[in-house]
């Protein structure tokens, strides 16, 4: 009981110490609240409201229909400009696209010619410069098959396939990348924490304090990596259901209780990684570089940006050893699927499994640490 008195002060302590570290605090609660709300909607992979001008030299029925067609939520309304006006307005920032439409388009349509449609883009928003051309391309190419059949409607086929979205029916990308940049959150602000509480020791000299007590390297540890956890599973529940849920709309299908409980299983994994990270450098500017080396393949090989199986083989294999790849495998189908324990429970135990050696090499290494200094 004793010891497990000692384990709950110091946490209590460790609370406290970042409660007074304005800097770190003001960074934990952007990164789970305005931060995440704004790399969610920066990411999104969906074009909405892009402003686009069209040169109609033209002036036919047809030309027409294509400017109809370009409507929102995907553009803005177009506007009307003269070829003269193309370069200064794209210069100047005003349109994102600019079509020029060329004297008798319908004609040479209907003469069987394939008359050339201009499309300038402002290719430094490049993620809507991207996008948005292959949207202007299908809608020309479809409203100027309607209009040479002379009806709307695709021609009819021999078969009808029906596509139906089973998950994210709208395929909304701001709720996946909103998900996930929660996911990758939890990842990189857990180890922070956690390593940054054993380099603060360190360099205000208080470890040594610690050590004069009695105390052992267990209970020290334990101590920072229940601390350090639950202010960000405390921290990452409320974004998710204020920021996530609320801010960017996004239907929660599956359990919170086994998502945060999953989340507090990779807690347990990251936070011991971090103190891992901490024992192997000497100073906050030398943890830093160690985190880029670390995190950034966490995060880019996990599953979250892109999928495991389009990864080599050597690499799918190799990240099976990272908590990561499970605790987004696993935050997909609870959040996104709604799946239950009896399927998300293989993640559960590799989080743990992976966990538990990092808890354990960590405190081998932070009890060296301890007998170095």
């Amino acid at each position: 009981m004793r010891r497990f008195l000692n384990i709950l002060q110091l946490g209590v302590k460790e609370m406290r110490s970042l409660w007074f570290d304005k800097v770190l605090l003001f960074f934990l609660i952007w990164s789970f609240s305005f931060g995440l709300y704004e790399s969610a909607n920066s990411q999104s992979t969906e074009l909405r409201n892009a402003s686009v001008a069209v040169v109609d030299e033209d002036q036919s029925p047809l030309s027409r229909r294509l400017i109809d067609a370009l409507r929102p939520p995907e553009f803005m309304p177009a506007t009307a400009i003269a070829f003269d006006e193309i370069d200064p307005g794209l210069d100047a920032g005003l349109y994102t696209f600019t079509v020029h439409l060329p004297a008798d388009f319908q004609r040479d349509v209907l003469a069987g010619h394939q008359p050339t449609v201009q499309l300038n883009i402002d290719a430094t928003r490049m993620n809507e410069a991207f996008i948005g051309s292959g949207y202007i391309q299908n809608i020309g190419i479809g409203e100027v098959s309607r209009f040479v059949l002379g009806y709307h409607g695709d021609p009819p086929l021999p078969i009808q396939l029906t596509t139906r979205m089973q998950f994210n029916p709208n395929l909304n990308g701001v709720w996946f990348f909103g998900a996930m940049e929660l996911v990758n959150n939890i990842t990189f602000l857990s180890i922070i924490l956690a390593g940054a509480a054993l380099i603060r020791e360190r360099e205000h000299g208080t470890i040594e304090h610690l050590l004069v007590m009695p105390l052992t390297p267990f209970q020290i540890m334990a101590a920072k990596v229940w601390a350090n956890g639950l202010v960000v599973l405390a921290v990452a529940a409320a974004s998710l259901m204020i920021v996530v849920k609320g801010g960017l709309a996004m239907p929660i299908t599956g359990s919170m209780a086994l998502f945060l409980l999953a989340t507090a299983l990779h807690l347990f994994s990251t936070t011991a990684l971090g103190i891992l990270l901490a024992t192997i450098t000497r100073s906050m500017p030398q943890f830093a570089l160690l985190m880029i080396l670390v995190v950034v393949p966490l995060n880019m090989l996990s599953g979250a940006n892109a999928p495991p199986e389009s990864m080599p083989p050597a690499v799918q294999s190799i990240m099976l050893a990272a908590p990561t790849t499970h605790f987004v495998s696993l935050a997909q189908a609870v959040l996104f699927r709604g799946a239950g324990l009896s399927i998300v429970w293989p993640q559960l135990l590799a989080n743990l499994a992976i966990g538990s050696i990092f808890f354990l090499v960590a405190l081998a290494r932070f009890r060296r640490t301890v007998a170095l200094s």
